[in-house]
């Protein structure tokens, strides 16, 4: 079986969903190009590299990782994410973060969340995290919070604005939006 040949740098997504999802991440400032991305990755067709993505549309099997991956990035300190090269490591914080991220993101997009949390990722665990998310069991989203991104319940009400998974921000270190 012979590789498909690597995308062209710069070249349009023909999958609407996937265009939506990385027109959305562009917009929020995180870089998003197409090139070949071969070797194994914990999501793959999809390398991070210096604060952005290269995603691989041969290789890319499940678009909702790219929230995932672009929650990465968006949850590390500034200063990490620019320096990061292949993935985004292995902090369960950030990990955390990611996951309630990419739900927000999901949310904000319209998308289904099971796109994102879908039965071959997240170890065995999507189906308890679309569950707790429908229930409105928002883990991780203190730690959001004290990074400025959002706010729960409690301090939405208090600031007058819409609590998570509505989202002040979509970077961490960037201005509300």
């Amino acid at each position: 079986m012979t590789e498909p040949p690597p995308a062209p740098k710069g070249c349009v997504f023909a999958d609407p969903l996937v265009a939506r999802i990385v027109g959305f991440i562009r917009r929020i400032g995180i870089v998003v190009e197409a090139g070949e991305v071969g070797e194994p990755l914990p999501c793959p067709g999809i390398r991070l590299t210096a604060g952005g993505m290269v995603v691989d549309p041969a290789r890319l099997r499940h678009p909702g990782d790219l929230l995932h991956e672009a929650g990465h990035l968006a949850v590390m300190p500034p200063e990490r994410r620019v320096a990061v090269e292949r993935d985004a490591g292995a902090d369960p914080a950030e990990e955390m973060m990611a996951i309630a991220w990419s739900y927000a993101a999901a949310i904000h997009l319209g998308i289904e969340p099971a796109i994102v949390f879908h039965a071959a990722g997240y170890r065995g665990a999507s189906a308890a995290l679309l569950e707790n998310f429908s229930e409105g069991r928002y883990l991780a989203v203190p730690m959001l919070q004290w990074l400025g991104m959002t706010y729960d319940e409690k301090r939405a009400a208090a600031a007058g604005v819409a609590a998570y998974p509505a989202m002040r921000c979509w970077l961490r270190g960037g201005a509300a939006s």
